[in-house]
Protein backbone atom coordinates (compact mmCIF):
# COMPACT_ATOMS: atom_id res chain seq x y z
CA UNK A 1 0.00 0.00 0.00
CA UNK A 2 1.12 3.40 -0.56
CA UNK A 3 1.21 6.61 1.36
CA UNK A 4 2.16 10.36 1.14
CA UNK A 5 4.05 9.69 4.49
CA UNK A 6 6.12 6.87 6.60
CA UNK A 7 6.85 7.91 9.80
CA UNK A 8 9.38 5.14 11.17
CA UNK A 9 9.34 5.38 15.31
CA UNK A 10 6.31 6.10 16.91
CA UNK A 11 7.74 7.87 20.28
CA UNK A 12 7.73 11.13 21.33
CA UNK A 13 8.91 12.68 17.87
CA UNK A 14 7.77 10.15 15.49
CA UNK A 15 3.88 10.54 16.61
CA UNK A 16 4.56 14.19 16.77
CA UNK A 17 5.53 14.07 13.20
CA UNK A 18 2.50 11.71 11.91
CA UNK A 19 -0.50 13.88 13.42
CA UNK A 20 1.20 17.01 11.77
CA UNK A 21 0.47 15.40 8.13
CA UNK A 22 -3.09 13.47 9.63
CA UNK A 23 -4.06 17.10 10.16
CA UNK A 24 -3.44 17.92 6.83
CA UNK A 25 -5.57 15.08 5.10
CA UNK A 26 -2.72 13.19 3.67
CA UNK A 27 -2.24 9.57 4.29
CA UNK A 28 0.05 8.76 6.99
CA UNK A 29 1.53 5.30 8.47
CA UNK A 30 3.78 5.10 11.59
CA UNK A 31 5.83 2.33 11.50
CA UNK A 32 6.71 1.22 15.40
CA UNK A 33 9.12 -1.69 16.95
CA UNK A 34 7.24 -0.49 20.61
CA UNK A 35 11.51 0.02 22.23
CA UNK A 36 10.88 3.55 23.02
CA UNK A 37 14.58 4.81 24.66
CA UNK A 38 12.84 5.99 27.77
CA UNK A 39 10.98 2.77 28.61
CA UNK A 40 13.27 1.91 31.61
CA UNK A 41 11.94 5.78 33.13
CA UNK A 42 9.02 5.10 35.72
CA UNK A 43 8.34 9.02 34.95
CA UNK A 44 9.00 11.92 32.48
CA UNK A 45 10.19 15.26 33.76
CA UNK A 46 10.29 18.87 32.23
CA UNK A 47 7.81 18.04 28.85
CA UNK A 48 5.39 20.65 30.07
CA UNK A 49 2.11 19.76 30.32
CA UNK A 50 2.57 16.30 31.31
CA UNK A 51 5.44 16.50 34.16
CA UNK A 52 5.53 13.30 36.09
CA UNK A 53 3.21 11.00 34.28
CA UNK A 54 4.92 7.71 32.87
CA UNK A 55 6.20 7.48 29.51
CA UNK A 56 4.53 4.67 28.29
CA UNK A 57 0.89 6.71 29.53
CA UNK A 58 1.82 9.83 27.18
CA UNK A 59 2.55 7.69 24.65
CA UNK A 60 -0.99 5.82 24.75
CA UNK A 61 -2.23 9.27 24.86
CA UNK A 62 -0.60 10.08 21.78
CA UNK A 63 -1.69 7.27 19.58
CA UNK A 64 -5.09 7.55 20.63
CA UNK A 65 -5.29 11.22 19.50
CA UNK A 66 -3.31 10.02 15.65
CA UNK A 67 -5.80 7.25 15.42
CA UNK A 68 -8.74 9.34 15.63
CA UNK A 69 -7.94 10.80 12.32
CA UNK A 70 -9.49 8.74 9.66
CA UNK A 71 -6.11 9.01 7.00
CA UNK A 72 -3.41 7.83 9.81
CA UNK A 73 -2.71 4.21 10.88
CA UNK A 74 -0.07 2.85 12.75
CA UNK A 75 1.81 -0.31 11.91
CA UNK A 76 3.37 -2.70 15.14
CA UNK A 77 6.34 -4.50 13.76
CA UNK A 78 10.41 -2.89 13.06
CA UNK A 79 10.93 -1.67 9.74
CA UNK A 80 14.35 -3.83 8.16
CA UNK A 81 15.10 -1.88 4.84
CA UNK A 82 14.10 1.16 3.04
CA UNK A 83 15.24 2.09 -0.19
CA UNK A 84 14.49 5.34 -2.41
CA UNK A 85 12.61 3.80 -5.47
CA UNK A 86 12.97 7.45 -6.67
CA UNK A 87 12.59 11.06 -5.76
CA UNK A 88 9.22 10.84 -4.76
CA UNK A 89 8.57 6.82 -4.29
CA UNK A 90 10.20 5.44 -0.66
CA UNK A 91 9.82 1.60 -0.13
CA UNK A 92 10.21 0.26 3.70
CA UNK A 93 10.09 -3.30 4.27
CA UNK A 94 9.53 -5.03 7.75
CA UNK A 95 10.68 -8.03 9.60
CA UNK A 96 7.92 -10.49 7.83
CA UNK A 97 8.71 -9.06 4.30
CA UNK A 98 5.64 -6.58 4.09
CA UNK A 99 6.59 -3.74 2.27
CA UNK A 100 5.05 -0.36 2.01
CA UNK A 101 5.43 2.79 -0.11
CA UNK A 102 5.34 6.33 0.36
CA UNK A 103 6.38 9.85 -1.05
CA UNK A 104 8.04 10.83 1.63
CA UNK A 105 9.29 9.52 4.91
CA UNK A 106 10.52 10.73 8.25
CA UNK A 107 12.93 8.80 10.30
CA UNK A 108 12.35 9.01 14.35
CA UNK A 109 14.20 5.84 14.83
CA UNK A 110 16.02 7.31 18.31
CA UNK A 111 19.42 5.93 19.27
CA UNK A 112 20.61 3.44 21.42
CA UNK A 113 22.53 3.63 24.61
CA UNK A 114 25.81 1.92 25.04
CA UNK A 115 26.08 1.99 28.57
CA UNK A 116 29.43 1.76 30.86
CA UNK A 117 30.38 -1.96 31.22
CA UNK A 118 30.48 -1.93 34.99
CA UNK A 119 28.43 -4.37 37.32
CA UNK A 120 24.69 -3.75 38.38
CA UNK A 121 24.63 -0.15 36.40
CA UNK A 122 22.22 -1.55 33.10
CA UNK A 123 19.94 -3.23 36.07
CA UNK A 124 19.73 0.79 37.92
CA UNK A 125 19.34 2.51 34.17
CA UNK A 126 16.84 5.08 34.32
CA UNK A 127 16.00 4.29 37.54
CA UNK A 128 18.84 5.48 40.25
CA UNK A 129 21.70 5.80 37.03
CA UNK A 130 20.80 8.67 35.11
CA UNK A 131 21.94 10.63 31.93
CA UNK A 132 19.80 14.20 31.80
CA UNK A 133 19.51 16.50 35.14
CA UNK A 134 16.90 18.59 33.51
CA UNK A 135 14.85 14.99 33.32
CA UNK A 136 15.48 13.61 36.32
CA UNK A 137 17.59 15.77 38.76
CA UNK A 138 15.31 17.77 40.56
CA UNK A 139 13.59 13.92 41.84
CA UNK A 140 17.40 13.03 43.17
CA UNK A 141 18.49 16.50 43.91
CA UNK A 142 19.96 17.78 47.18
CA UNK A 143 22.22 15.47 48.94
CA UNK A 144 25.10 13.47 47.12
CA UNK A 145 25.13 12.31 43.42
CA UNK A 146 27.61 11.02 41.69
CA UNK A 147 28.83 11.50 37.93
CA UNK A 148 30.66 8.41 36.51
CA UNK A 149 32.96 9.33 33.89
CA UNK A 150 32.74 7.84 30.24
CA UNK A 151 35.15 10.04 28.49
CA UNK A 152 35.88 13.86 28.42
CA UNK A 153 32.30 15.11 28.21
CA UNK A 154 32.31 13.75 31.99
CA UNK A 155 33.99 16.78 33.17
CA UNK A 156 30.92 19.56 31.73
CA UNK A 157 28.53 16.57 32.98
CA UNK A 158 30.02 16.84 36.82
CA UNK A 159 30.09 20.73 36.56
CA UNK A 160 26.16 20.88 35.00
CA UNK A 161 25.46 18.55 37.75
CA UNK A 162 26.58 20.01 40.84
CA UNK A 163 23.65 22.56 40.26
CA UNK A 164 21.55 19.70 41.77
CA UNK A 165 24.01 18.45 44.69
CA UNK A 166 27.01 17.62 46.16
CA UNK A 167 29.31 15.81 43.29
CA UNK A 168 31.81 13.41 43.08
CA UNK A 169 33.07 12.25 40.00
CA UNK A 170 34.52 9.17 39.71
CA UNK A 171 36.99 9.15 36.95
CA UNK A 172 37.22 5.18 36.82
CA UNK A 173 40.39 5.17 34.88
CA UNK A 174 39.47 7.08 32.12
CA UNK A 175 39.84 10.40 33.17
CA UNK A 176 42.70 12.31 34.67
CA UNK A 177 42.21 16.18 34.95
CA UNK A 178 44.98 18.16 34.59
CA UNK A 179 46.00 21.59 37.16
CA UNK A 180 43.65 23.72 35.45
CA UNK A 181 40.66 21.20 35.46
CA UNK A 182 40.91 20.23 38.91
CA UNK A 183 40.65 24.35 39.57
CA UNK A 184 37.56 24.14 37.40
CA UNK A 185 36.16 21.30 39.41
CA UNK A 186 36.63 22.70 43.21
CA UNK A 187 35.15 26.11 41.70
CA UNK A 188 32.28 23.67 41.26
CA UNK A 189 32.76 22.16 44.56
CA UNK A 190 32.84 18.85 42.40
CA UNK A 191 35.18 16.30 43.95
CA UNK A 192 37.17 14.09 42.18
CA UNK A 193 37.44 9.99 42.42
CA UNK A 194 40.30 8.19 40.20
CA UNK A 195 39.46 5.12 41.68
CA UNK A 196 38.22 2.27 39.26
CA UNK A 197 34.74 2.06 40.40
CA UNK A 198 33.92 -2.17 40.46
CA UNK A 199 30.27 -1.67 41.10
CA UNK A 200 26.93 -0.50 41.58
CA UNK A 201 24.62 -1.73 44.28
CA UNK A 202 21.16 -0.76 45.22
CA UNK A 203 21.23 0.76 49.17
CA UNK A 204 18.30 -0.53 50.01
CA UNK A 205 16.78 3.08 50.46
CA UNK A 206 16.63 3.91 46.70
CA UNK A 207 20.02 5.13 46.61
CA UNK A 208 22.99 3.48 45.36
CA UNK A 209 26.59 2.04 47.37
CA UNK A 210 29.60 2.61 44.65
CA UNK A 211 31.81 -0.16 45.29
CA UNK A 212 35.50 0.74 44.27
CA UNK A 213 38.21 -1.57 43.39
CA UNK A 214 40.37 -0.23 46.65
CA UNK A 215 37.61 -2.36 48.54
CA UNK A 216 36.46 1.51 49.65
CA UNK A 217 32.59 2.49 49.53
CA UNK A 218 30.42 5.49 48.60
CA UNK A 219 26.66 6.64 48.79
CA UNK A 220 24.87 8.33 46.40
CA UNK A 221 21.43 9.17 46.01
CA UNK A 222 21.64 9.10 42.14
CA UNK A 223 24.81 8.35 39.53
CA UNK A 224 24.98 9.87 36.30
CA UNK A 225 26.76 8.71 33.32
CA UNK A 226 27.24 10.18 29.49
CA UNK A 227 26.54 6.47 27.41
CA UNK A 228 27.67 6.22 23.72
CA UNK A 229 24.50 6.63 21.60
CA UNK A 230 24.70 4.46 18.28
CA UNK A 231 21.66 4.73 15.62
CA UNK A 232 18.66 2.07 17.10
CA UNK A 233 18.22 1.83 13.30
CA UNK A 234 20.16 0.44 9.95
CA UNK A 235 17.41 2.94 7.70
CA UNK A 236 19.32 6.66 7.54
CA UNK A 237 22.47 4.12 6.55
CA UNK A 238 20.47 2.35 3.90
CA UNK A 239 19.71 5.43 2.80
CA UNK A 240 22.64 7.39 2.22
CA UNK A 241 21.96 9.62 4.54
CA UNK A 242 25.00 11.49 5.81
CA UNK A 243 25.58 11.82 9.65
CA UNK A 244 27.54 14.47 11.76
CA UNK A 245 29.41 13.59 15.37
CA UNK A 246 27.63 14.67 18.13
CA UNK A 247 28.18 14.73 22.17
CA UNK A 248 28.11 11.13 22.62
CA UNK A 249 28.02 9.81 18.91
CA UNK A 250 26.37 10.40 15.35
CA UNK A 251 23.21 12.03 14.29
CA UNK A 252 21.69 12.22 11.36
CA UNK A 253 22.43 15.28 9.37
CA UNK A 254 19.26 17.04 8.90
CA UNK A 255 19.03 21.07 7.49
CA UNK A 256 16.87 23.82 8.63
CA UNK A 257 14.27 21.74 7.96
CA UNK A 258 14.53 18.57 9.33
CA UNK A 259 15.27 17.33 5.82
CA UNK A 260 18.20 14.61 5.84
CA UNK A 261 21.35 14.41 2.99
CA UNK A 262 18.66 12.38 0.82
CA UNK A 263 15.89 14.61 -0.78
CA UNK A 264 12.12 13.61 0.33
CA UNK A 265 14.23 11.98 3.87
CA UNK A 266 13.35 13.97 7.03
CA UNK A 267 14.48 12.80 10.05
CA UNK A 268 13.76 14.30 14.14
CA UNK A 269 13.93 13.18 17.73
CA UNK A 270 17.02 11.66 19.66
CA UNK A 271 18.64 9.97 16.13
CA UNK A 272 19.00 13.62 14.65
CA UNK A 273 19.76 16.02 17.67
CA UNK A 274 22.66 15.91 19.78
CA UNK A 275 20.79 17.06 22.60
CA UNK A 276 18.17 14.58 23.64
CA UNK A 277 14.89 15.57 25.41
CA UNK A 278 11.21 15.21 24.78
CA UNK A 279 10.27 18.41 24.53
CA UNK A 280 12.78 18.60 21.63
CA UNK A 281 11.93 15.27 20.27
CA UNK A 282 8.07 16.58 20.34
CA UNK A 283 9.03 19.63 18.57
CA UNK A 284 11.41 18.31 15.95
CA UNK A 285 9.05 15.39 14.90
CA UNK A 286 6.20 18.75 14.18
CA UNK A 287 8.56 20.82 12.07
CA UNK A 288 9.76 17.26 10.29
CA UNK A 289 6.17 16.33 9.80
CA UNK A 290 5.12 19.96 8.56
CA UNK A 291 8.16 20.59 6.40
CA UNK A 292 7.52 16.83 4.46
CA UNK A 293 3.74 17.86 3.99
CA UNK A 294 4.78 21.53 2.81
CA UNK A 295 7.31 19.75 0.26
CA UNK A 296 4.65 17.51 -1.23
CA UNK A 297 2.46 20.63 -2.02
CA UNK A 298 5.71 23.18 -3.37
CA UNK A 299 8.16 20.48 -4.24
Amino acid sequence: MRYDLIVVGGSFAGLSAAIQAARARRNVLVIDAGQPRNRFAEHSHGFLGQDGRAPDAILDDARRQLLAYPTASVFSGRADRAMAAGSDDFEVTIGGGETFGAARLVLATGVRDILPDVPGLAEQWGKTVLHCPYCHGYEVSGGPLGALATGPMSMHQAQLIADWGDVTLFGNGLLEPDAEQMAVLDKCKVRFEPTIVTELQEDGSGGLIVHLNDSRRAGVRAMFTAPRNTMASPLAEQLGCGFTDGFMGPVITVDERQQTTVPGVYAAGDAARAMHNIAFAVAGGAFAGVCAHQSMVFG
